[in-house]
Formats: structure tokens, C-alpha cells, sequence
């Protein structure tokens, strides 16, 4: 259980999530999905301070629906999971990585290390603009 009681967070970004794809770390100054990495890095920060999220080890759930217009997003669930399972782990571990570019928001993460991730659903949602949601929920056990 997160100590701060809280059990999950929830949060829609604006935009199409960041794309997993290649061998360059998203997470790289000047990589061509840096803008989609920033916007999910910002609203996970809100959510974060919002619900007083803290990270722990315990297992956890991922929660992804992502809206685009046509019913058709231009990436793939796996792709866009990979991307946003490295975006929120933390990393204060990554060695030999300058993540200067990126401010504050190189310290928000919801989970110490992707492995964490027991469960995940994704769903697509017709909709108007692109964006999507992301919910990150501590398992019980």
C-alpha cells in the first residue's frame, strides 16, 4: 500500500502518448516524441502532488484508453505501453543519461521500475481530439 493511503491516480494527457519504437531513450534531449514524454511527465506530476502519490515496490496495475479521432491511433498498444511504462518509472537509476533538459520532471515517476507491472488493460475510444487517460493502481497482496 502506498504509506500516503492513496490506492491508485488517474489522469488524462492531451495528445497521442509517447511512441516505443526504437533504440534511442525517449527520454533523450531531442528525441522526436520529447513533447509527448513532457505532457505525460506534467500531468503525472499534478495527479502526484493532487492525490499525494508516493512510490513504493508493490505491485501494480496499468490502466491505458487512448481517444483518437477516426478510431485509430497512428501507434500500436504495445509500442504506446512500453513508452508510458518508461516515462513514469523512475529514474534516478539511469546511468550516463543527461536528463537535464527535462527540469524538475526527471524526478516524477509512479513506480520504481516497470517490473512492477502485474496487470494491464488498453482500450481505444473514438473521440474527437487525441488524448488519453492513464490509470496506475496499487494491487493488493
Amino acid at each position: 500500500m502506498n504509506p500516503d493511503g492513496a490506492l491508485e491516480i488517474t489522469f488524462d494527457v492531451p495528445g497521442w502518448p509517447p511512441l516505443k519504437n526504437e533504440a534511442k531513450s525517449m527520454l533523450a534531449a531531442g528525441h522526436k516524441h520529447h513533447g509527448s514524454v513532457r505532457a505525460l511527465l506534467e500531468a503525472a506530476a499534478v495527479a502526484s502532488r493532487q492525490v499525494g502519490w508516493t512510490i513504493g515496490n508493490a505491485d501494480i496495475a496499468l490502466d491505458v484508453v487512448v481517444r483518437a479521432p477516426a478510431g485509430h491511433p497512428p501507434g500500436d498498444a504495445t509500442n504506446y505501453l512500453g513508452g508510458i511504462g518508461d516515462v513514469l518509472q523512475d529514474k534516478s537509476h539511469l546511468t550516463g543519461m543527461d536528463l537535464s533538459h527535462l527540469g524538475t520532471l526527471q524526478e516524477v515517476a509512479l513506480y520504481l521500475d516497470d517490473r512492477q507491472i502485474r496487470r494491464v488493460t488498453y482500450g481505444v475510444e473514438l473521440a474527437a481530439n487525441a488524448s488519453y487517460s492513464v490509470r496506475v493502481s496499487i494491487l493488493a497482496g
